[in-house]
């Protein structure tokens, strides 16, 4: 005869067992995915200068460990504001509304091996990031913002 207790016991196995069955689900984070900028500033000391160039396309790509960056002139090196190509990349750690990144790669080496830290905001569409760039090897320390738009 069974009892109360040996019942109890044999359904929450059944649901434990049943839970442990059910398909892993994944969180996406609202960071992942390819952001295009379309607004920037650089603040040193006293001054904030736009630093975004129209005539320049960037994106930057965010998966669930690493992010890269690429950007390149969109008149194809054919005028006086012509742009190089850039690419970077390398991992990120996000806690809260803390973005960092780890700078691993980059066409310009003196900024590989960098940490940056930046606050993030993130409505709708729209990824907003801003901290302090330091290179102390290129002279760099500057406030930058910058604004993105989700690439659909």
């Amino acid at each position: 005869m069974l009892t109360r207790k040996t019942i109890a016991f044999a359904s929450v196995l059944v649901m434990f067992l049943l839970a442990c069955q059910q398909p892993a689900t994944t969180v996406k984070l609202p960071l992942e995915g390819t952001w295009q900028l379309v607004a920037a500033t650089s603040t040193e000391k006293d001054s904030t200068k736009s630093t975004f160039n129209p005539d320049v396309k960037m994106i930057k790509i965010i998966n669930g460990t690493h992010f890269a960056f690429f950007s390149h002139d969109l008149n194809q090196g054919k005028d006086s504001s012509k742009a190089q190509f850039s690419a970077g990349g390398g991992t990120y750690e996000l806690k809260d509304s803390t973005y960092t990144e780890h700078l691993e790669y980059f066409n310009t080496r003196q900024w590989e091996g960098g940490t940056f830290q930046f606050s993030i905001r993130i409505k709708a569409d729209t990824l907003v990031q801003e901290g302090i760039e330091k290179v102390e090897k290129l002279g760099i320390d500057h406030i930058i913002r910058e604004t993105y738009v989700r690439v659909k």
